[in-house]
């Protein structure tokens, strides 16, 4: 399982955080599973999320990379693509998480990865947190940039206080 060894974490009050959740269409039992998840997670931090919706996963990284330059402190982005019998899916796979992760460097901005690359449906469905699912990546994902912008805003403000 892949969810083995994960960190637990305990919800913190976010609630000075900017957060923008983009999840994509494509999949609709999948990202409801995803953006139910991402949503509980929001709640459960004190964050009220801005939902944005993109027509797929391949373009998740530019609506990220909009979200960061408007000044978000942490983006999550929801996605989910099923291997076919071409190799669409290793161009979308590889362009969605080499485009979020420059957003993230860039901006240094912390982007949840909550973007499932899976073999069949099945598997897509046990990851996104629907009732009897093995694990919840759209919480996971949120939970992770929440509490990375909380270590980057920290970083932040000890570096202007050093300054000074």
């Amino acid at each position: 399982m892949s969810g083995a060894g994960a960190p637990s974490t305990q919800p913190t009050d976010s609630s000075d955080l900017r957060v923008a959740v983009i999840a994509a269409s494509w999949h609709d039992t999948v990202m409801g599973g995803l953006l139910d998840g991402a949503l509980r997670a929001c709640q459960d931090h004190s964050v009220e999320p801005e939902v944005l919706r993109v027509p797929g996963s391949f373009e998740l990284p530019v609506a990220a990379q909009a979200a960061a330059a408007a000044g978000f402190d942490a983006v999550v982005a929801l996605g989910v693509v099923i291997r076919g019998g071409t190799p669409h899916f290793d161009y979308v796979c590889a362009a969605a998480t080499d485009g979020l992760n420059r957003v993230a460097l860039d901006h240094t901005v912390p982007v949840g990865f909550g973007l499932l690359t899976c073999d069949d449906e099945a598997q897509a469905l046990d990851r996104a947190g629907l009732p009897g699912a093995a694990e919840d990546k759209g919480y996971e994902a949120t939970a992770a940039a929440l509490a990375t912008a909380r270590v980057v805003r920290s970083i932040r403000s000890t570096v202007v206080a050093d300054v000074r």
